[in-house]
């Protein structure tokens, strides 16, 4: 069998216009997290004169790439898709060694980073996604006549996205944010995580690749890697840069929007941060299904070691009988638990600190905790604690996101505290409801206070699974994201990087296509206040 280096070919170097740049500053390795040992090849981090030859080169590509029609971003999307698809046996096998996560899931994930890849490339092939308006002339109206009046949606210029730690595919190289930007007409410049630079190499390989044979512009794409936080930092700070992307921790996006903010042409930030995504479980079905939603519980907190951003890390449930027994099923499923490796050491170290300052505090029980076996190094295991309404209250800080494999159960008295409880979460991603249709009714004023706290709202189901669809939320009020108007998943993940431009008065041959008369793409649009495919009536 070949070594590791060649037989993916990874050159641990970054890759700008559409190669290797054969040069680097301080060098950094991947690690395998079930067992520390460095992996091959070793990645030498951008510098800060690569970061600028990125930029200005995806600043020459936005005059042309964004003039590419639908069907020429769509080919595009489609190509990354295939070769993506071409090297699944090979980049899971990566992508497993540096971050433990289990084959069937990577491959999942390959799954779902093309299918959303193809997804964008059906958007913008069809075209209607670019919401034209159009409100013609009115020369005769009284007391003013109106003007020609046409607006659509506008790529914004380069964008740059950084690579999440818990999703080596779906949220990295060829993620979501990036999937968005390219079909909406912009630039990318991808900022690699560290915990995966193998397997982001391989993906960029295949972006590059794609760029060249679809014949885009050469600075349509570049992937930077840094070990530190330097080369993000100058990234967002660089004044060719118009968006960010990002999914990491509440720390590291903050920082990061107060930079966008304090350049001197602020820039939008799209943040997906921190959420612990509340579950709450109604009377009749903890009555009826107790055990059942235990089980599903324990499955959902637990999944991926706990690092999903939608994993339930806190679970309301009332002080009765009936919850004491699904408590019950819950500490029996946690108690028989095994330790997992996490994604790095870092990350494992920061969850076990987590734990230990929560179980610091006197009003927090520790209900069950997995034995860690002996397990050392990056491995973590499950815990189950408690904590009293009126604690919570008094000590909001409790209800932080603990990234692991970890939930904190909240006990209420009564359906007035657990309304206060509901006014007292902070933005989240998600929301969850066990419920009957009668537990529903009852409960319409905490679903009504529940639409303001997150970005989904899900009835008798776990929130650990987004699908990718058109009508997909993932964000939801800060601290979840920087922005709630905002999704990272999904086709309305587009409008991230777009904004409106409006033509007034234009002559019919210099409107783009999507604005013309004839409507010659045939896409939706809304004409004077009605949406039709039709011409506009002359």
């Amino acid at each position: 069998m070949l070594d590791q280096k060649t037989q993916l070919n990874l050159r641990g170097y970054s890759i700008i216009e559409g190669r290797s740049t054969e040069a680097g500053g301080a060098a950094f390795s991947g690690v395998d997290p079930a067992t520390g040992a460095s992996l091959a090849p070793v990645y030498h981090c951008a510098s800060l004169a690569d970061l600028g030859r990125a930029a200005d080169l995806a600043e020459e590509a936005f005059v042309e790439y964004r003039k590419f029609s639908g069907r020429e971003r769509g080919r595009f999307l489609r190509h990354i898709a295939d070769g993506i698809e071409a090297i699944v046996p090979e980049l899971v096998e990566r992508a497993h060694r540096e971050t433990a996560l289990p084959e069937p899931r990577l491959k999942g994930e390959s799954a779902r980073t093309v299918n959303q890849l193809r997804l964008f490339a059906q958007v913008v092939e069809e075209g209607s996604w670019v919401n034209a308006r159009i409100d013609p002339a009115q020369p005769g109206r009284k007391p003013l006549p109106r003007s020609d009046i046409r607006s659509m949606m506008k790529p914004l210029g380069p964008v740059a996205v950084f690579g999440a730690s818990n999703f080596p595919l779906a949220f990295s190289v060829a993620g979501g944010d990036t999937a968005a930007a390219f079909a909406a007409g912009n630039p990318v410049i991808v900022k690699a995580h560290h915990a995966h630079p193998g397997t982001s190499e391989m993906v960029g390989q295949v972006v590059a690749r794609s760029v060249r044979e679809c014949g885009l512009p050469q600075g349509v794409f570049a992937l930077l890697f840094g070990a530190g936080s330097e080369i993000g930092a100058a990234l967002v700070d660089h004044p060719k840069v118009k968006a960010v992307g990002f999914t990491g921790s509440l720390s590291a996006g903050t920082a990061l929007m107060r930079r966008a903010a304090a350049r001197p042409e602020p820039i939008p930030c799209f943040m997906e941060m921190s959420s612990v995504n509340p579950l709450f479980v109604l009377p009749e079905a903890l009555h009826a299904r107790g055990a059942e939603i235990a089980l599903g519980l324990f499955g959902s907190f637990t999944l991926g070691v706990g690092q999903f951003c939608t994993k339930p890390g806190l679970v309301y449930l009332p002080q009765n009988a009936g919850a004491d027994a699904l408590l019950a099923e819950l500490k029996a499923l946690v108690e028989k638990a095994s330790p997992s490796p996490m994604l790095t050491e870092g990350i494992s170290k920061s969850y076990r600190s987590g734990i230990e300052g929560r179980q610091a505090q006197n009003q927090v029980q520790t209900l069950a905790q997995a034995s860690s076996n002996g397990a050392g190094g990056a491995c973590a295991a499950p815990v189950l604690m408690q904590i009293d309404a009126q604690d919570l209250l008094a000590n909001p800080g409790l209800s932080t996101e603990v990234f692991g494999p970890s939930t904190l159960v909240v006990r209420y008295e009564s359906r007035e505290q657990l309304m206060q409880l509901a006014g007292a979460i902070e933005g989240q991603l998600t929301a969850t409801l066990h419920g009957t249709e009668a537990d529903l009714i009852a409960f319409a004023d905490l679903i009504s206070l529940l639409e303001r706290k997150a970005g989904r709202l899900i009835v008798n189901g776990f929130p650990t699974g987004v699908e990718v669809c058109h009508a997909m939320v993932h964000g939801g009020p800060y601290p979840a994201t920087s922005d709630s108007r905002a999704t990272s998943v999904g086709a309305y993940s587009i409008y991230r990087f777009v904004r409106p431009v409006c033509y007034q008065d234009f002559p019919q041959g210099s409107l783009p296509d999507e604005l013309k008369n004839e409507n010659p793409l045939g896409i939706m649009r809304l004409i004077d206040g009605r949406f039709t495919r039709d011409a506009v009536p002359l």
